[in-house]
């Protein structure tokens, strides 16, 4: 029996939808950078204590607002890379459809967990709820139950995780990936740096903090960079059996 060919309308609603991932891709990337942005800028205005519970405590109470949309900028963009690396998968799969998809989990998941535990490494909205028990509290025994409370908090968001090695770890998968085309080759190389350093900044993130901040760095451009492609990636790129995929510049 002969197959049924899809017709040219299937085909352009096909590539129509690729075409909106991508794009959601792409803004998800370049919104993601941006939001993180207004994040630290807002961190610059009031800085949050990084050690102490009491501290910490009163700090939220004295500048509870901007405390809270500082952590719902850090955290609540987390959903965000999760498009990107879906997006990457799409359009990478063609190339080598089972490193596409592992790096595309490895480094989509880290992002998704964060949504999951509401912390970040400026501080937790868990503390907003232990500031205002503080700050009620009757007695010097009671305030210091909650501030006992949030020092735990505050180690605990300060202890390097398995799940941040993983971010950088996808990063540097999914840019092997890119190198066999698709995408710009200087992006590709972008992220093998940026999952590189990112690795190490994570290991080291409290003995070395300027790997940190220059992962960091690195990161935001490698998402901006991301975002860019995928915007500008038509839906159908050139992918031939036994061939390399022309890269869209």
């Amino acid at each position: 029996m002969n197959e049924r060919k899809p017709s040219r309308r299937t085909r352009g609603d096909a590539g129509q939808s690729v075409r909106g991932l991508y794009v959601a891709g792409g803004v998800a990337g370049i919104l993601f950078v941006v939001l993180l942005i207004s994040a630290l800028i807002i961190d610059f205005i009031a800085p949050p204590p990084v050690h102490g519970g009491r501290e910490t405590l009163e700090f939220i109470a004295e500048n509870k607002t901007l405390y809270i949309a500082e952590q719902i900028l850090w955290i609540l963009p987390s959903i965000l890379p999760v498009v990107v690396f879906v997006a990457l998968y799409i359009a990478l799969a063609p190339l080598s459809r089972s490193w596409a998809l592992l790096a595309a989990v490895v480094g989509g998941l880290p992002w998704a967990l964060l949504l999951a535990v509401p912390v970040s490494s400026r501080g937790s909205l868990s503390l907003v709820y232990l500031s205002d028990r503080y700050s009620v509290a009757g007695s010097e025994g009671e305030r210091g139950v909650f501030a006992a409370a949030a020092e735990a908090l505050i180690a605990e968001n300060n202890t390097p995780a398995i799940a941040g090695l993983l971010s950088p770890v996808g990063i540097f998968l999914i840019s092997l990936v890119m190198l066999k085309g698709v995408l710009p080759r200087a992006v590709a190389w972008l992220g093998l740096l940026t999952g590189a350093l990112g690795v190490l900044s994570e290991a080291l993130r409290f003995v070395a903090p300027t790997f940190y901040w220059g992962y960091g760095v690195l990161l935001w451009a490698w998402f901006i960079s991301i975002g860019i492609s995928l915007i500008r990636l038509h839906p159908e790129a050139p992918v031939l059996s036994g061939t390399v995929p022309e890269k869209i510049s």
